[in-house]
């Protein structure tokens, strides 16, 4: 572990920033690390990335990485010690992503009554459901939900549990999640019983799981992941999603949208819907 915690920090022109960041999702050494993207200054058209590591190899590797772009300003800068968690959500305001709105536990007055509210606490998982990919995933769900209900959800990468949950609360009797870390397991389970919710959530890597597998097939798959591992994954989403079965897919970036829908659609998917939020791409795919 690194002595103090730290943050790296890039600045530069979008398309240099995004060129980076693909390079950081596929370095064998920085599969782990948490990073973010976003639009710093429209007027200068100024893209930034923030990536916290946590130990020296991805410090060095991400130095590395950012520093070999032109283009970009790479700087450091140490956090204090402090509840950078409890501070950052602290000051995150509520979602509202078509019918659903996600809060935390600082803004529970605010939940309306004409809404599907989704309580989320993050705790040391990623998805407070601010981040564009969850939003993304959530405008998605909401807009193939006014053409019908899924029967059998899987969220794959389910981080703080929200996709599950929001199919869940929506009528799906088979809400299932899966992710590689435990942590975010655990704080799937507290956020589906906050929000009374009969989505089950388990540890595992990829969709081999007994519970993953005894619920299949699915009428829709979540795969809120990064580019690599949703191509990696092609076969096995395809192999757990019944004929005609929907996918949305995101964690990806619009530079990356192309390599992904063509991973899918060699393998019979077609596109339905593209959303873009941000940097972020969110893909909406059936299965022939």
């Amino acid at each position: 572990m690194t002595q103090d915690a730290f943050q790296i920090i890039a600045r530069g022109p979008r398309a240099v920033a995004e060129t980076a960041a693909v390079a950081i999702d596929e370095h064998p050494r920085l599969e782990a690390v948490t990073y973010s993207i976003l639009e710093e200054d429209e007027d200068r058209e100024i893209w930034r990335i923030d990536a916290f590591p946590t130990t020296t190899e991805e410090a060095d590797a991400l130095r590395e990485v950012l520093g070999g772009h032109d283009g970009l300003t790479v700087s450091t800068e140490v956090l204090a010690d402090a509840d950078w968690l409890a501070m950052a959500l602290s000051g995150l305001p509520p979602v509202r992503a078509g019918r659903f709105f996600i809060y935390g536990a600082h803004d529970r007055g605010l939940a309306p009554v004409n809404a599907v509210n989704l309580r989320i606490e993050a705790g040391a998982a990623f998805g407070t459901g601010h981040h564009g990919t969850t939003v993304g995933c959530l405008l998605a769900y909401d807009a193939l939900l006014k053409q019908r209900r899924f029967a059998r959800v899987l969220d794959v990468g389910a981080g703080t549990g929200v996709l599950a949950i929001a199919a869940a609360k929506t009528g799906s009797p088979v809400a299932v999640g899966t992710d590689i870390d435990r942590p975010s397991v655990r704080i799937s389970r507290e956020n589906a019983i906050l929000n009374q919710a009969n989505a089950r959530f388990v540890h595992a890597s990829g969709l081999g799981h007994r519970l993953v597998r005894a619920q299949a097939p699915y009428d829709l798959v979540f795969a809120n992941i990064l580019a690599a591992p949703l191509v990696m994954l092609a076969q096995d989403i395809k192999g757990a999603l019944r004929p005609g079965g929907t996918a949305i897919l995101s964690g990806l970036l619009r530079s990356q949208a192309r390599r992904v829908l063509a991973a899918y659609r060699s393998r019979g998917f077609v596109l339905v819907r593209r959303l873009n939020r941000d940097a972020w791409t969110t893909l909406v795919i059936r299965r022939s």
